[in-house]
């Protein structure tokens, strides 16, 4: 009873949040600068690619705030159908990245010489920029620009594409492939992932999901696999032999509801990584109050090729002194 219970409340709080027409969350890597250089270790990578010290440091504290809001409920959106977005990056430090999507337009700002010297490559200078790149200017101080989003879609797609050749289609999903493929979940859940609930801080209820995770994922693309003609074209799914060597250690997740409605859902990853010296790996996501993206005021406008090429010359003018002073 208390499996089938658990099960259908969170059922009932995910069913509650597709009915909002906006959400607004935080997302948080929850890890250290050790457990990350560790996990990075253990890819083997190439010397002189290891993870730096400033990177592990930037990615540990590391938390986004995404905000989406619909002309339909969020469960029934399509692509066309969303009428605003942002996604804010920041740590401890303060902002790193932000861009908002609202309107014809998509508004971005950045601290790029944080970002820059976390990622071992210094931005360049204004003076490095080529003539009439005052966008560009305002970018590397920070400062809101916008740009036609239809017109950016335009000019990546067109990037490297044969001369003549017709653009191919965005990839789709149908409401009725929608659907079978939310079916499919939640029956894979409900038969492979054992519920506990306990009460939680403030009235809230905590209710904990625990599933061994190549067990899990095997049985989940199992169910997914038929539905593989009606996914967009290019989405391949893996085999059974693939995600044979995945780790089957169990995966706990953790959903708190306060008055039925999720609030925070905590997923613990370090048993994945294998590895002893990955003490702390999770993902937080908390819901916060519904905000509405806008427009910010002075944005200034610039066009993509100024975006696509003036940076392109300005790294390339980089790398060149970088080669030089070597």
């Amino acid at each position: 009873m208390e499996q089938l219970s658990a099960g259908q409340k969170l059922d009932h709080a995910f069913e509650e949040l597709g009915k909002e027409k906006s959400i607004s969350f935080e997302l948080d890597l929850d890890t250290d600068a050790q457990s990350l250089k560790a996990l990075d270790a253990s890819s083997d990578p190439e010397p002189g690619e290891e993870m730096s010290d400033d990177i592990a440091e930037l990615f540990s504290g590391v938390k986004a705030n995404v905000t989406l809001q619909s002309k339909k409920p969020i469960a029934e959106s399509g692509e066309k159908d969303y009428v605003g977005m942002s996604l804010k990056i920041g740590n401890k430090d303060g902002d790193l990245t932000e861009y908002r999507v609202v309107g014809d337009y998509t508004y971005i700002r950045s601290d790029v010489d944080a970002v820059g010297k976390a990622m071992g490559f210094p931005a360049p200078s204004a003076k490095d920029l080529p003539p009439g790149a005052d966008g560009l200017k305002k970018v590397l101080q920070g400062q809101w620009v916008k740009i036609n989003t239809k017109e950016f879609e335009k000019g990546t797609a067109d990037m490297g594409a044969v001369p003549g050749a017709k653009p191919a289609p965005e990839p789709t999903l149908d409401a009725k492939t929608q659907q079978r493929l939310l079916e499919a979940l939640r029956g894979t859940i409900a038969r492979e992932v054992d519920f506990r609930t306990v009460d939680g801080k403030d009235g809230a209820e905590r209710i904990t999901a625990t599933a061994p995770f190549r067990t899990l994922i095997t049985k989940l693309f199992g169910e997914i696999r038929p539905l593989a003609k009606n996914l967009p074209m290019g989405m391949e799914l893996p085999t059974d032999k693939d995600l044979k060597d995945a780790p089957n250690a169990k995966v706990a997740a953790d959903f708190t509801l306060k008055n039925g409605e999720l609030t925070e859902v905590s997923v613990d990853l370090a048993e994945l990584a294998e590895n002893a010296k990955v003490k702390k790996l999770g993902l937080v996501v908390r819901m916060v109050d519904g905000q509405t993206p806008t427009a910010p005021a002075g944005a200034t406008e610039m066009g993509v090729d100024e975006l696509l090429g003036g940076f392109g010359a300005a790294m390339m003018d980089q790398e060149a002194f970088s080669e030089d002073a070597a």
